[in-house]
């Protein structure tokens, strides 16, 4: 990452954070009327948070990637048709679900960590890494991957920085304020538990992984609240056994039910935790994004939605263009806000920006127990 530099720069977030801190709404001089993919919305100047700070995987990477020894990249065409500058890292044909939460709170993109420096800053970082599990070991095969307790790591060393020119009791009152989005899981199941190079699957059955996996989520959000998060948004994991990647698998082409069970006691579990974290962290405001529930609701509806292909990816070689996922300079689909599926495993824009829409204002059978929106709103 590149250093955190000049005075300059910590005069003007020294200024952000203490407007804040006295409760005046900050008006954010960096964002024009519209960034990114043409099919976001515009939104107003007015922040209504100081900042987002994002942690995760490929579903909401933006470039952590870029630079690493990994086999997991997306900076190179066709990913990245549809959004202003190309490709950049995400693994999207424009938008990723963070990205629409950004501009619905009224904050700029946020800027992946490998890249983000001065003035970037101001409103806050994507820390998420492709291949990356709440294990360790999840991803190996892609090599590089940055997992989440490095990318937690990797927060606090920009809290450090921070703190070192602030004092920790504006700090502390501002993160107070800031969303905090996780999403991970998915790799943990995709590159770990259902690979056959791993021995995972021999030593524990679908309910004691989910119950390994949650627990040591549990330790590692607690040590992101003991940082200073309060605000955290949390993704369960989606209908996984609908991909096209799980789809290409099987002989009749259908979702896989074993896949979609397996992932469920994960969610079960995520949202107990919810519950727990809030009722025994003094000021957390745990929430949870049913994304298997959204899912669900956009594959059976798809054509209110607007969608016309459900079960193959737009970009993508073989069953279900989902055996070998986007390769380099490969053409895509033309009608790509009419595809669910980016890729093998990654949805369209047009989906990444209905899912942030749903987990931004969304009632609480789909976010529970509050909405982003009433998240941001809501006073410390």
């Amino acid at each position: 990452m590149a250093k955190l530099g000049s005075s300059a720069f910590f005069v003007l977030l020294s200024m952000v954070f203490l407007e804040i801190v006295s409760g005046q709404q900050v008006i954010n001089p960096f964002l024009p009327p519209q960034q990114g993919g043409g099919s976001g919305v515009a939104v107003s100047r007015k922040e209504m948070v100081p900042a987002m700070f994002i942690f995760g995987d490929s579903l909401i990477d933006n470039g952590n990637n870029n630079n690493l020894a990994s086999f997991a990249k997306a900076n190179y065409y066709p990913y990245g048709i549809d959004f202003n500058g190309g490709p950049t890292g995400r693994f999207s044909n424009g938008y990723t679900m963070v990205d629409e939460i950004a501009q619905l709170l009224g904050l700029p993109l946020i800027p992946a960590y490998s890249e983000a420096s001065g003035e970037q800053l101001l409103h806050g970082v994507n820390y998420a890494s492709a291949a990356a599990g709440i294990l360790d070991i999840t991803g190996r095969n892609f090599v590089g991957r940055i997992p989440f307790d490095e990318q937690i790591n990797n927060f606090q060393t920009t809290l450090d920085q921070i703190t070192d020119n602030l004092g920790a009791n504006d700090v502390a009152s501002a993160l107070s304020k800031c969303i905090f989005f996780v999403g991970m899981g998915s790799n943990d199941y995709l590159n770990n538990y259902l690979m056959p190079n791993y021995p995972t699957r021999n030593q524990f059955n679908g309910p004691q992984y989910a119950d390994l996996l949650v627990q040591k989520y549990t330790q590692q959000l607690t040590k992101l609240y003991n940082l200073g998060a309060r605000k955290v948004v949390l993704a369960g994991l989606g209908i996984m056994g609908c991909i096209p990647s799980i789809l290409a698998q099987s002989p009749t082409g259908s979702c896989s039910e074993e896949v979609n069970q397996l992932v469920q006691p994960f969610n079960a579990n995520v949202k107990t935790m919810i519950n727990n974290l809030n009722t025994n962290l003094p000021g957390a405001r745990f929430t949870y994004i049913d994304v298997a529930r959204m899912f669900q609701d956009i594959l059976t509806n798809h054509r209110a939605y607007g969608f016309s292909v459900i079960n193959r990816g737009c970009c993508g070689i073989g069953r279900n263009r989902g055996q070998v996922t986007c390769l380099p300079m490969q053409t895509p689909c033309p009608n790509r806000d009419q595809y669910v599926f980016w890729d093998a495993f990654h949805p369209t824009e047009a989906v990444n920006i209905l899912m942030g829409r749903k987990a931004f204002n969304g009632d609480s059978t789909l976010v529970y127990p509050l909405n982003i929106e009433q998240l941001a709103n809501l006073e410390n």
